[in-house]
């Protein structure tokens, strides 16, 4: 796979990496909200270059754009 996905600040993200928040983000479907900060550990890259597969203490199985996110 060739794809290179970059996170906010353009850092080259790779799989397994763990990432930050860096805005608050209110999941569709729920009335959950992650905050800001909050850490992405062992993320899976996608087909698409603008997002990323993760989990969280709270949620399985989140789709997150890489735009909102930080490398750790």
């Amino acid at each position: 796979m060739d794809i290179k996905v970059r996170d906010s600040n353009g850092a080259i993200l790779s799989e397994g990496d763990s990432v930050t928040l860096i805005k608050d983000l209110k999941l569709k479907g729920s009335s959950t909200v992650l905050k800001r900060g909050s850490m992405i550990r062992n993320i899976h890259l996608t087909e698409n270059e603008d997002e990323i597969e993760g989990r969280t203490d709270k949620v399985k199985g989140l789709v997150l754009r890489t735009e909102f996110l930080k490398k750790a």
